[in-house]
Formats: structure tokens, C-alpha cells, sequence
């Protein structure tokens, strides 16, 4: 059976990019979806040619149409709505966990991008760092999104294989924590992808590419009881994320 279109793939990655986002430039636009300059300037330039992007003369930015735009509303109001309340939302979650919060979104079959983070102003804190992005295997979100969307062994490898890990994780453990994740409904990265850092994520699988929702915060050994309660704080976080009405 043949396998999707990378082109195809990456073409929509751009639009999903686009459509929640301010005008964006080209090196930030192949940054976020993991591809060379010179394959997205093409895939730009194909876009632009059929009406689903514009460039601005002048600042050099990509933007999607407006006929683009409002159909991707359509499409995809459920997700628009949810990254509406996020900030407000994890703003308030952050401060009272004194935690790094991030909202992360699967950006291309390779990467998941930050598209929205709050921090505490406890006098120590984590910061995100702005539109940062991770491989799609990485960190607690990773672990999350695979569990949720009940990946195969095949996948999961694919995904685990160029993760690059500060505290060395095999893939029989890390398979293992995916299955914890699928169990409890949150998963737990103790400080493999950032040494001294514990991350606590749950995903948003249901909603198109695939959403997820960290909270990390300094220390190397939590107790169990408080992962679980923040776990379980997120798993409140993302109903009040994607609840309607």
C-alpha cells in the first residue's frame, strides 16, 4: 500500500501553520515544520500560485488567504476556540502549580511546535522559549499524544528514533512509559529530555493534527503523589480547553 505524499504533507502543515498564526516568515515557517529552505519556498510558492497563501511585498511574510482562512475556520473551529481560552487558562494553571506551561501542536509528521506557553512569576521559575519545536516523539507530550492516538510498536519507533534524550532512555522503557501514559491518562518525562526537569503532559488527540498540553517544573525527583495530582490537574486543564458551549 503506498504511504502518504511527503509534499502533500508538508503543504498542509503549512497551512494548519499559517491559519493559527501571525504572518510568518520563511525561515521561521521552515523552522516550525522541519524543512529545508529551498523545499518550502517551492511548496510557498505553489500556495501563493493557487491562492491559498499570499506574500507581502514588503515584510517578506507568508500569510494564508482570507477564503482560505474562513474555511479553516469552519473546518477547524473546535481547535480555534480551544487555543482562544488557552491562554487565559494555563495563565491561571501556571501560577498555581508554579509550573512552565505549554500548548503544543503537531506541526508536521516529524515535529510538535509551541504555539502558546505561561509561566508563574514564582522567584524561581521555567520559561518556555517562544515557537520552540521538539521531535514528535519528545519530551511528556510526545509520550502523551502516542498513547492517545494508540500508535503502533512500528510507529512509535519511528517516532522515538532521532529523539535525542540529556539522560539516556531505551526504547523498551520508553515504550513502557507510553503504555503507563495510556493507563493513567497523563504522561511523565523525569527529566530525560531535560536533565533536573520534570514534565507532566496529556494530549488533545481528538482534535486535527494532534494537541498536547505540558506542565514542567524544577526537580529531579518528584514524589510520586505530586505527579499525580498534577497529572490529574491537567487532565482538568484539557477538559476545560476543549469543552463547547
Amino acid at each position: 500500500m503506498l504511504g502518504p505524499v511527503r509534499s502533500v504533507s508538508y503543504a498542509f502543515a503549512i497551512l494548519r501553520l499559517l491559519a493559527q498564526s501571525e504572518p510568518m516568515s520563511l525561515s521561521d515557517i521552515c523552522r516550525l515544520i522541519d524543512l529545508s529552505p529551498s523545499s518550502c519556498l517551492n511548496l510557498l510558492k505553489t500556495l501563493v500560485s493557487e491562492g491559498a497563501v499570499e506574500r507581502d511585498g514588503q515584510t517578506k511574510y507568508y500569510r494564508i488567504t482570507k477564503t482560505w482562512s474562513e474555511a479553516e475556520a469552519l473546518r477547524d473551529g473546535t481547535a480555534r476556540a480551544m487555543i482562544d481560552r488557552a491562554q487565559q487558562v494555563m495563565a491561571h494553571f501556571a501560577q498555581a502549580n508554579e509550573a512552565a506551561v505549554g500548548l503544543w501542536k503537531a506541526v508536521s509528521q516529524n515535529r510538535l511546535g509551541l504555539i502558546a506557553h505561561a509561566e508563574s512569576d514564582a522567584g524561581m521559575r521555567l520559561r518556555l522559549a517562544d515557537a520552540q519545536r521538539q521531535p514528535l516523539g519528545g519530551g511528556a507530550v510526545g509520550r502523551a499524544l502516542a498513547a492517545a492516538q494508540q500508535v503502533t510498536r512500528t510507529e512509535l519507533e519511528r517516532r522515538y528514533a532521532p529523539v535525542r534524550w540529556q539522560v539516556d532512555l531505551p526504547f523498551p522503557e520508553y515504550e513502557r512509559q507510553v503504555r503507563e501514559a495510556a493507563e493513567k491518562g497523563y504522561a511523565v518525562d523525569r527529566g530525560f529530555a531535560h536533565r533536573n526537569i520534570t514534565t507532566v503532559a496529556v494530549a488533545i488527540a481528538d482534535l486535527t493534527p494532534g494537541y498536547g498540553v505540558s506542565a514542567s517544573v524544577l526537580s529531579s525527583s518528584p514524589l510520586d503523589e505530586d505527579i499525580d495530582v498534577l497529572g490529574q490537574r491537567l487532565v482538568s486543564l484539557r477538559k476545560s480547553l476543549t469543552e463547547t458551549g
